[in-house]
């Protein structure tokens, strides 16, 4: 029989499996030229929104057992500058 501890890990495990599945599908129905496309300049394109998720699951899961929330190191702001560039590498 699994422990609370082990039945909570093995649901958080699927469910981050799950949505980053569902990221994932969305992502692969923008074409790839698209990704940096904003309706204007006071919204985000995808890459950003991808960009800002990855900053902001950095800081909540770095050392999560023993520090809570942001992390001194992490530049919000920066997440939303549009400094990715599109190859076609």
């Amino acid at each position: 029989m699994n422990s609370h501890p082990q039945v909570f890990l093995e649901s958080s495990l699927h469910l981050f499996a799950y949505y980053k599945t569902l990221g994932e599908k969305a992502l692969l129905q923008i074409p790839e030229e698209k990704l940096f496309w904003q309706f204007n300049e006071d919204s985000n394109s995808a890459a950003m929104v991808v960009k800002h998720l990855s900053g902001n699951m950095l800081s909540r899961w770095s050392e999560f057992l023993t520090s809570d929330g942001e992390k001194p190191w992490r530049n919000r702001d920066a997440e939303f500058e549009n400094d990715l560039k599109f190859t076609d590498d």
